[in-house]
């Protein structure tokens, strides 16, 4: 079969498209037949080696795949071939064909494509967990939204306000500010005087939550536009700079700062995740999140689209699809 191949630790366009094993189910395993694969910024960490996890090489990166189950283990009960399941991998997800323990997957109810699956087990469900667990969002409360135009981004802002916040959404361009306000933000600003621009909007109270995949200088000015008792959610630092927090702001404005780790909040505790999980997809059904699908892309051309989610050229989420 074809997958894209780290060879060694380094820069994405030096990723390899070519052979590799076909897996083999063995005891809690299924094996599923890849027909739409998220791309994801923390693949770009992984394939440099800058992520918390190094899997020694060479290995097949990619963390979720929707698709048909082709094989299961001797010990996997509750799936069998043919089934549609979406499912959260370690690594192997950029290939065609991918063996995962039968826990990181579920099956996929009518209605859901593959492509919102993929967006939905990892980009929604960290901001879901940001949000729910980490940041304890109540209705009624404002939410400030970093980043928001990209895949978790904009699922913050959806998650948000199916939370019942009031959502301020920030962008860096006019056409990725848009995409926030047509995705439900009741506010969409840009960069620019954040600070001073958020303590208007808050007649000078502050934010309650604030949602960081940025860091920065954007986090400087969050730091600086807390509500009392407000949380500062730590979500990752796209902008290639991990700010430093003068720890007095927290002290003297009474505000938490909330690390969010999500692959972790996954295997320490499965059985939230797996609640969170139905959640997400029965505000789906609903219709009360809707990923935004920017595009699906053949698996070969996975260097090129890894390069556009790390570089912070992407709106929505990238699918990839064996050809």
């Amino acid at each position: 079969m074809k997958a894209v191949i780290v060879r060694d630790y380094g820069p994405v366009d030096a990723l390899d498209y070519a052979d590799w094993p076909e897996p083999v189910a063995r005891g809690r395993q299924l094996v599923i037949r890849s027909e739409a694969i998220g791309v994801n910024f923390p693949d770009g960490l992984l394939v440099q080696g800058l992520y918390q996890m190094k899997p020694p090489t060479p290995f097949v990166p990619g963390m979720e795949v929707a698709g048909r189950v082709l094989s299961v283990g001797d010990k996997v009960s509750g799936f069998a071939p043919g089934d549609r399941v979406v499912a959260l991998t370690t690594i192997g997800g950029y290939a065609e064909q991918v063996a995962t323990d039968a826990a990181t997957a579920m099956k996929l109810p009518d209605g859901i494509s593959n492509e919102d699956a993929c967006a939905l087990i990892c980009g929604y469900s960290t901001s879901h967990y940001a949000l729910k667990q980490r940041g304890q969002l109540k209705a009624g409360e404002t939410l400030c939204v970093l980043g928001a135009a990209g895949l978790t981004g904009l699922a913050a802002v959806q998650i948000g306000k199916a939370m019942g916040a009031r959502v301020i959404s920030v962008a860096s361009t006019p056409q990725k500010r848009q995409i926030a306000q047509d995705n439900g933000a009741d506010i969409v600003i840009g960069y620019d005087n954040l600070k001073d621009r958020l303590k208007e909007l808050t007649d000078g109270r502050g934010v309650d939550v604030a949602y960081d995949p940025v860091g920065g200088e954007a986090f400087d000015a969050l730091s600086r536009s807390m509500a009392w008792n407000g949380r500062l959610l730590v979500i990752g630092f796209a902008s290639g700079t991990i700010p430093k927090l003068p720890v007095n702001l927290a002290l003297v404005k009474g505000y938490s700062v909330v690390g969010v780790f999500w692959g972790a909040f996954t295997q320490r505790e499965p059985e939230a995740y797996a609640d969170n999980m139905r959640e997400l997809i029965g505000w789906h059904v609903a219709g009360k999140v809707k990923p935004l699908i920017e595009g699906v892309y053949p698996l070969s051309d996975a260097a090129s689209v890894l390069s556009r989610v790390i570089g912070r050229g992407a709106t929505g989420k990238l699918i990839l699809k064996p050809e």
